[in-house]
């Protein structure tokens, strides 16, 4: 698994993103993924997850209804569309992905990171 999130910039606030992550290796569709994020002076938090098969889908409170994850296993890829961005959206934005069992939302559950990918908004 090597994971690759991009798609971050600076947007105004109220304004959209949509953040891409692509697996490069070869097991993207056996593994759970997930959202995570990590704004300044703080610590890294869930944001969104998504199942194996897309069906199922987990949200932070705080992005519920104005947050989607979604995933495409023909393209490896996850994605994060972001709606009615918010400062307190501005973070640094980590796609994770998790082998096995375990919770979708606990940060210990997922077993490879990608690099992650900057998050702007501007009030």
């Amino acid at each position: 698994v090597q994971l690759q999130a991009s798609g971050g910039g600076l947007v105004q606030d109220g304004g959209s993103l949509k953040l891409s992550c692509t697996d490069s290796g070869r097991t993207f569709s056996d593994n759970g993924m997930g959202w995570f994020r990590q704004a300044p002076g703080k610590e890294r938090e869930f944001v969104a997850s998504i199942g194996r098969n897309g069906r199922m889908t987990y949200y932070a409170d705080s992005v519920k209804g104005r947050f989607t994850v979604s995933r495409d296993n023909a393209q490896n890829t996850m994605y994060l569309r972001m709606n009615t961005l918010k400062s307190e959206d501005t973070a640094v934005y980590y796609c994770a992905a998790k082998f096995g069992y375990g919770s979708y939302i606990d940060l210990d559950s997922f077993n490879s990171w990608g690099q992650g990918t900057k998050v702007t908004v501007s009030s």
